[in-house]
Protein backbone atom coordinates (compact mmCIF):
# COMPACT_ATOMS: atom_id res chain seq x y z
CA UNK A 1 0.00 0.00 0.00
CA UNK A 2 1.10 3.55 -0.62
CA UNK A 3 1.11 5.00 2.62
CA UNK A 4 1.98 8.05 1.88
CA UNK A 5 -0.81 8.82 -0.04
CA UNK A 6 -2.94 8.32 2.78
CA UNK A 7 -1.12 10.16 4.69
CA UNK A 8 -1.17 13.36 2.72
CA UNK A 9 -4.68 13.27 1.83
CA UNK A 10 -5.66 12.54 5.44
CA UNK A 11 -3.19 15.43 6.03
CA UNK A 12 -5.11 17.57 3.75
CA UNK A 13 -8.31 17.50 4.92
CA UNK A 14 -7.40 17.38 8.31
CA UNK A 15 -5.54 20.56 8.31
CA UNK A 16 -8.39 21.92 5.87
CA UNK A 17 -11.00 20.96 8.31
CA UNK A 18 -9.53 22.07 11.59
CA UNK A 19 -9.26 25.92 10.27
CA UNK A 20 -12.71 25.72 9.16
CA UNK A 21 -13.56 24.62 12.57
CA UNK A 22 -11.25 27.19 13.97
CA UNK A 23 -14.56 29.63 14.28
CA UNK A 24 -17.07 28.18 13.06
CA UNK A 25 -19.21 24.51 13.88
CA UNK A 26 -19.39 21.97 10.81
CA UNK A 27 -22.79 23.42 9.44
CA UNK A 28 -21.54 26.51 8.51
CA UNK A 29 -19.74 24.99 5.96
CA UNK A 30 -22.75 22.78 4.54
CA UNK A 31 -24.60 23.43 1.83
CA UNK A 32 -26.33 20.84 0.04
CA UNK A 33 -27.34 22.44 -2.78
CA UNK A 34 -24.46 24.11 -3.36
CA UNK A 35 -22.50 20.61 -3.51
CA UNK A 36 -24.76 18.95 -5.87
CA UNK A 37 -24.28 21.93 -8.39
CA UNK A 38 -20.61 21.63 -7.66
CA UNK A 39 -20.56 17.46 -7.56
CA UNK A 40 -23.19 17.52 -10.37
CA UNK A 41 -21.88 20.10 -12.57
CA UNK A 42 -18.54 18.85 -12.41
CA UNK A 43 -19.75 14.70 -13.07
CA UNK A 44 -21.75 16.34 -16.32
CA UNK A 45 -18.69 18.14 -17.52
CA UNK A 46 -16.49 15.14 -17.12
CA UNK A 47 -18.96 13.14 -19.21
CA UNK A 48 -19.18 15.25 -22.07
CA UNK A 49 -15.27 15.51 -21.98
CA UNK A 50 -15.24 11.66 -21.88
CA UNK A 51 -16.60 9.06 -22.65
CA UNK A 52 -17.45 6.62 -19.45
CA UNK A 53 -16.06 3.59 -20.49
CA UNK A 54 -12.91 5.76 -19.84
CA UNK A 55 -13.89 7.72 -16.78
CA UNK A 56 -14.60 4.44 -15.23
CA UNK A 57 -11.31 3.19 -15.64
CA UNK A 58 -9.90 6.59 -14.94
CA UNK A 59 -11.19 6.10 -11.18
CA UNK A 60 -10.03 2.50 -11.37
CA UNK A 61 -6.52 3.41 -11.68
CA UNK A 62 -6.67 6.19 -9.49
CA UNK A 63 -7.68 4.02 -6.62
CA UNK A 64 -4.48 1.66 -8.25
CA UNK A 65 -2.34 4.16 -8.46
CA UNK A 66 -2.64 6.03 -4.87
CA UNK A 67 -3.23 3.35 -2.50
CA UNK A 68 -1.91 0.04 -3.91
CA UNK A 69 1.71 0.42 -4.51
CA UNK A 70 2.08 -2.41 -7.62
CA UNK A 71 5.17 -0.86 -9.09
CA UNK A 72 8.37 -3.27 -8.99
CA UNK A 73 12.04 -2.11 -8.44
CA UNK A 74 13.65 -1.29 -11.33
CA UNK A 75 17.00 -3.28 -9.19
CA UNK A 76 14.38 -6.22 -8.69
CA UNK A 77 13.44 -6.52 -11.70
CA UNK A 78 17.14 -6.78 -13.17
CA UNK A 79 18.18 -9.44 -10.62
CA UNK A 80 15.12 -11.50 -11.72
CA UNK A 81 15.72 -10.91 -15.61
CA UNK A 82 19.63 -12.05 -15.04
CA UNK A 83 18.25 -15.07 -13.41
CA UNK A 84 16.23 -15.69 -15.96
CA UNK A 85 18.83 -15.01 -19.10
CA UNK A 86 20.84 -17.76 -16.91
CA UNK A 87 18.52 -19.77 -17.20
CA UNK A 88 17.90 -19.84 -21.11
CA UNK A 89 22.04 -20.01 -21.12
CA UNK A 90 21.72 -23.24 -19.29
CA UNK A 91 18.27 -24.66 -20.81
CA UNK A 92 17.15 -22.72 -24.03
CA UNK A 93 14.11 -20.57 -24.19
CA UNK A 94 11.92 -23.83 -22.96
CA UNK A 95 13.52 -23.37 -19.89
CA UNK A 96 11.73 -20.57 -18.93
CA UNK A 97 8.36 -22.16 -19.28
CA UNK A 98 8.21 -22.87 -15.38
CA UNK A 99 8.98 -19.51 -14.75
CA UNK A 100 6.79 -17.51 -11.73
CA UNK A 101 6.57 -13.98 -12.00
CA UNK A 102 4.44 -11.88 -10.71
CA UNK A 103 4.90 -8.64 -13.47
CA UNK A 104 2.26 -9.22 -16.12
CA UNK A 105 4.62 -7.28 -18.66
CA UNK A 106 6.88 -9.85 -17.96
CA UNK A 107 4.66 -12.60 -17.97
CA UNK A 108 3.73 -12.16 -21.07
CA UNK A 109 7.31 -11.79 -22.74
CA UNK A 110 8.42 -14.96 -21.21
CA UNK A 111 5.24 -16.83 -22.86
CA UNK A 112 5.92 -15.27 -25.83
CA UNK A 113 9.13 -16.23 -25.80
CA UNK A 114 8.56 -20.11 -25.02
CA UNK A 115 5.59 -20.03 -27.86
CA UNK A 116 8.57 -19.97 -30.25
CA UNK A 117 7.99 -16.60 -31.82
CA UNK A 118 10.37 -14.72 -33.66
CA UNK A 119 12.51 -11.98 -31.84
CA UNK A 120 10.87 -9.01 -34.18
CA UNK A 121 7.50 -10.36 -33.70
CA UNK A 122 8.23 -10.58 -29.72
CA UNK A 123 9.32 -6.97 -29.95
CA UNK A 124 6.33 -5.44 -31.71
CA UNK A 125 3.64 -7.06 -29.21
CA UNK A 126 5.55 -5.93 -26.20
CA UNK A 127 6.16 -2.56 -27.57
CA UNK A 128 2.22 -2.66 -28.66
CA UNK A 129 0.98 -4.04 -25.12
CA UNK A 130 3.64 -0.97 -23.68
CA UNK A 131 1.53 1.46 -25.86
CA UNK A 132 -1.80 0.70 -24.77
CA UNK A 133 -0.56 1.06 -20.96
CA UNK A 134 0.77 4.15 -21.60
CA UNK A 135 -2.66 5.62 -23.48
CA UNK A 136 -4.60 3.67 -20.42
CA UNK A 137 -2.48 6.00 -17.83
CA UNK A 138 -2.66 8.96 -20.47
CA UNK A 139 -6.73 9.13 -20.34
CA UNK A 140 -7.10 8.89 -16.78
CA UNK A 141 -4.67 11.81 -15.87
CA UNK A 142 -6.44 13.59 -18.36
CA UNK A 143 -9.65 12.96 -16.79
CA UNK A 144 -8.76 13.77 -13.27
CA UNK A 145 -6.79 17.00 -14.57
CA UNK A 146 -10.48 17.97 -16.06
CA UNK A 147 -12.19 17.17 -13.25
CA UNK A 148 -9.36 19.81 -11.46
CA UNK A 149 -10.00 22.35 -14.11
CA UNK A 150 -13.98 21.92 -14.01
CA UNK A 151 -14.93 21.80 -10.62
CA UNK A 152 -13.18 25.50 -9.33
CA UNK A 153 -15.40 26.75 -12.84
CA UNK A 154 -18.33 25.17 -11.72
CA UNK A 155 -18.21 26.30 -7.93
CA UNK A 156 -17.76 29.41 -9.15
CA UNK A 157 -21.31 28.95 -11.63
CA UNK A 158 -22.42 27.68 -8.43
CA UNK A 159 -21.30 31.64 -6.21
CA UNK A 160 -23.01 33.18 -9.56
CA UNK A 161 -26.10 31.41 -9.10
CA UNK A 162 -26.06 32.20 -5.22
CA UNK A 163 -25.32 35.73 -5.50
CA UNK A 164 -28.36 36.44 -8.24
CA UNK A 165 -30.74 34.61 -5.74
CA UNK A 166 -28.93 37.39 -3.19
CA UNK A 167 -29.72 40.00 -4.81
CA UNK A 168 -33.41 39.26 -5.05
CA UNK A 169 -33.57 39.26 -1.57
CA UNK A 170 -31.87 43.10 -0.82
CA UNK A 171 -34.69 44.35 0.72
CA UNK A 172 -34.24 41.98 3.97
CA UNK A 173 -30.45 43.35 4.88
CA UNK A 174 -30.45 40.63 7.38
CA UNK A 175 -30.36 37.75 4.99
CA UNK A 176 -27.28 39.50 2.64
CA UNK A 177 -24.51 38.07 5.28
CA UNK A 178 -25.82 34.34 5.09
CA UNK A 179 -26.71 34.55 1.65
CA UNK A 180 -23.28 35.49 0.45
CA UNK A 181 -21.61 32.94 2.80
CA UNK A 182 -23.92 30.19 1.32
CA UNK A 183 -22.73 31.58 -2.25
CA UNK A 184 -19.22 31.28 -1.83
CA UNK A 185 -19.11 27.89 -0.39
CA UNK A 186 -19.34 26.23 -4.07
CA UNK A 187 -16.11 28.06 -4.84
CA UNK A 188 -15.08 26.28 -1.56
CA UNK A 189 -15.79 22.83 -2.74
CA UNK A 190 -14.60 23.39 -6.02
CA UNK A 191 -10.91 24.33 -4.79
CA UNK A 192 -11.21 21.35 -2.29
CA UNK A 193 -12.11 18.88 -5.34
CA UNK A 194 -9.28 20.30 -7.40
CA UNK A 195 -6.62 20.95 -5.17
CA UNK A 196 -6.91 18.45 -2.56
CA UNK A 197 -8.31 15.41 -4.49
CA UNK A 198 -8.41 15.58 -8.27
CA UNK A 199 -5.05 17.46 -9.24
CA UNK A 200 -2.72 15.46 -6.73
CA UNK A 201 -4.38 12.34 -8.40
CA UNK A 202 -3.24 13.03 -11.93
CA UNK A 203 -0.15 14.08 -10.66
CA UNK A 204 0.37 10.60 -8.70
CA UNK A 205 -1.30 9.04 -12.31
CA UNK A 206 1.54 10.67 -14.51
CA UNK A 207 3.82 8.88 -11.81
CA UNK A 208 2.79 5.84 -12.03
CA UNK A 209 2.73 5.60 -15.71
CA UNK A 210 6.29 7.07 -15.88
CA UNK A 211 7.29 4.18 -13.74
CA UNK A 212 5.30 1.62 -15.65
CA UNK A 213 6.82 2.78 -18.97
CA UNK A 214 10.66 2.72 -17.29
CA UNK A 215 10.02 -0.95 -16.37
CA UNK A 216 8.64 -2.14 -19.41
CA UNK A 217 11.22 -0.64 -20.92
CA UNK A 218 13.79 -2.22 -19.35
CA UNK A 219 11.62 -5.88 -19.67
CA UNK A 220 11.71 -5.47 -23.25
CA UNK A 221 15.28 -4.30 -23.75
CA UNK A 222 16.43 -7.43 -21.29
CA UNK A 223 14.05 -10.07 -23.77
CA UNK A 224 16.13 -8.79 -26.89
CA UNK A 225 19.26 -9.44 -24.76
CA UNK A 226 18.75 -12.65 -23.92
CA UNK A 227 16.85 -13.74 -27.05
CA UNK A 228 20.33 -12.51 -28.80
CA UNK A 229 22.30 -14.95 -26.65
CA UNK A 230 23.61 -12.26 -24.46
CA UNK A 231 26.07 -12.86 -21.35
CA UNK A 232 23.73 -12.41 -18.42
CA UNK A 233 26.09 -10.18 -16.82
CA UNK A 234 27.14 -8.04 -19.62
CA UNK A 235 23.03 -7.79 -19.81
CA UNK A 236 22.58 -7.10 -16.24
CA UNK A 237 25.47 -4.04 -16.56
CA UNK A 238 23.70 -2.56 -19.64
CA UNK A 239 20.64 -2.43 -17.58
CA UNK A 240 22.30 -0.68 -14.28
CA UNK A 241 21.48 2.54 -16.12
CA UNK A 242 17.88 1.69 -14.99
CA UNK A 243 19.41 1.65 -11.24
CA UNK A 244 20.29 4.78 -9.60
CA UNK A 245 24.02 4.22 -9.07
CA UNK A 246 23.84 4.42 -5.28
CA UNK A 247 21.78 0.84 -5.69
CA UNK A 248 23.91 -0.54 -8.45
CA UNK A 249 25.60 -2.86 -5.94
CA UNK A 250 24.21 -6.63 -6.00
CA UNK A 251 22.60 -6.80 -9.10
CA UNK A 252 24.32 -9.12 -10.82
CA UNK A 253 22.34 -12.32 -11.46
CA UNK A 254 22.49 -15.26 -9.44
CA UNK A 255 23.13 -18.93 -11.13
CA UNK A 256 20.39 -21.29 -10.71
CA UNK A 257 21.41 -24.77 -9.68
Amino acid sequence: MDILTLVGLIAGVLIVGLAMLANASLLTFLNLPGLAIVLGGTLAVTLIKFRLPGVMEAFKLAFSAAFIDKVERPASLIREVGTLANVVRKDGVLGLENHQTGNPFLRKAIALCVDGHTPELVEDALAQEAQQTVERYDVAERVFRGIGESAPAIGMLGTLVGLVQMLNTLDDPSSIGPAMAIALLTTLYGAFIAQLIALPLADKLQLKAEDEARNQLLIMTSVQSIMRGENPRVMTELLSSFVHPDQRSGLAPQREG
